[in-house]
């Protein structure tokens, strides 16, 4: 990770980590590197419907056209909805903002490659340099040079009709609710479910720039829930603010999250003949339960670290076809290059209507072990990971869970934490565990109080 770009862009409080200056020095850059002597580039933007991100599109509008670059905006939209369309328009790049799951008062930049995936490394480190003063002063376009900003509304509009397209059935007579958090899926999800036949039912799709995410939304499921039940619905969606992941309900209100998607569509393209070399990639963070059942299946797995970059990695890697994380960040590489909320959910549909069967019945089979996990502040992240008492604390664990649960104990990549996981049979032993291994790192002096 870089001074200002992690691995999910730059990201931070709005006009405090991340400010317009930031913003327009990113499109300053960016304008210039993909602007040639006898070619425009061409760049599109979207953002979600945070107050600061209108703020953040002019001022990325003005550092592109002053650069030379033509700047084409999409409004309010999806993360995946830029990626579809910098890859199937032939632009040089795209710029999503948003921060995703965050507060209101955060906002982001993520920089989206020609060909639909997250920017090189070496681009965002060009950047940064530009950002800090280390590489000379880029030439402001002149005259007939300097660029012009276009509204690509028509840009959404098509990576909807493509959704719709994916789906095989008619949605008629299932009734549907979808949770858009207030964020990009608002402008999006209802008319795609309408247009498949589906009875909509909709909450938190009235943004007004400090509502995004505000309880609601995946990372707030219990609403979801309740709506479900409260009005008999087959099945439930909920999006975060970009619309990039997506948790599910079933009819009963239970939680449906990443791992489960996983294993519905895993387990279904493998009866289809379309599981890519019978394999899933997942991170470290999925639940133990989902490899049993994956194991039951005879469906192989990979881990990779956290984050849905690096599931990306490895399926480009290895050709892989499915893979994901637990928060709800679904990669589907036959239609698109990164976690993509909205069309998660035509898949899961798509097997429910498939198969006649209710998510309830569809995920009946996988036990999910309890699951705890605790942040623990510390001074010097390697320092306590590679402590000796903290790494026989770890072993002791993984020895008594056996093949019944396991640990995982790793550094944050964005703040001074290291974060304790177990799984185990029961919450009791999840506490037994995690608070066991955290008890030593305070002994050892370790933890920041």
């Amino acid at each position: 990770m870089g001074k200002y770009f992690g691995t999910d862009g730059f990201r931070g409080e709005a006009n405090v980590k991340l400010t317009v200056e930031h913003a327009f020095k990113v499109g300053r850059y960016l304008g210039w590197y993909f602007c040639s002597p006898h070619r425009r580039a061409r760049i599109v933007i979207g953002k979600d419907t945070r107050r600061s991100s209108y703020m953040f599109e002019y001022a990325l509008a003005a550092g592109l056209t002053a650069s030379g670059a033509d700047a084409f905006l999409l409004h309010v939209t999806t993360t995946p909805s830029v990626s579809y369309v910098v890859r199937t328009e032939d632009f040089d790049c795209g710029i999503m903002i948003s921060a995703s799951h965050n507060p209101y008062y955060d906002n982001g930049l993520k920089i989206i490659s020609g060909s639909g995936k997250k920017i090189e490394a070496e681009v965002e480190e060009k950047i940064e340099a530009y950002i800090d003063g280390e590489i000379e002063e880029i030439p402001l376009a002149t005259g007939e040079r300097i660029g012009r900003t276009v509204d690509h509304q028509a840009g959404r509009n098509r990576y909807i009709g493509h959704l719709i397209s994916l789906a095989t059935r008619s949605y008629k007579n299932t009734k549907v609710g979808l949770d858009c958090s207030n964020g990009s899926s608002s402008a999006i999800a209802k008319s795609v479910f309408d247009a498949l036949g589906a009875k909509t039912y909709v909450i938190h799709n009235e943004p007004d720039g400090t509502n995004i995410n505000r309880d609601c939304g995946s990372t707030h499921i219990e609403e979801l829930q309740k709506f479900v039940l409260d009005n008999g619905l087959d099945v439930g969606f909920a999006y975060d603010g970009d619309a990039d992941r997506c948790i599910a309900v079933d009819e009963n209100g239970r939680i449906i999250d990443g791992d489960l998607i996983l294993y519905i569509c895993g387990k279904y393209f493998k009866e289809n003949g379309q599981l890519f070399h019978n394999t899933v990639v997942t991170t470290v963070m999925s639940n133990i339960g989902l490899y049993k059942a994956f194991d039951r299946e005879g469906i192989r797995y990979e881990r990779t670290a956290v984050g849905d970059k690096y599931v990306y990695e490895n399926m480009c890697e290895n050709g892989h076809c499915l893979g994901g994380e637990q928060s709800g960040h679904i990669i589907f590489s036959k239609y698109a290059t990164t976690g993509d909320g909205i069309l998660t959910s035509i898949m899961v549909m798509e097997v429910m209507m498939d198969k006649k069967m209710s998510l309830a019945a569809l995920t009946s089979e996988v036990e999910i072990y309890p699951q705890l996990l605790k942040n623990v502040r510390v001074a010097d992240k390697a320092a306590a990971l590679g402590n000796p008492a903290v790494q026989d604390a770890i072993a002791a664990a993984e020895a008594a869970l056996g093949d019944d649960g396991r640990i995982l104990v790793r550094k944050s990549g964005t703040e001074p934490v290291i974060r304790v996981m177990a799984e185990a049979q029961t919450d009791e032993l999840c506490a037994q565990h995690v608070n066991a291994i955290i008890e030593v790192m305070k002994e050892q002096g370790l933890v920041m109080e």
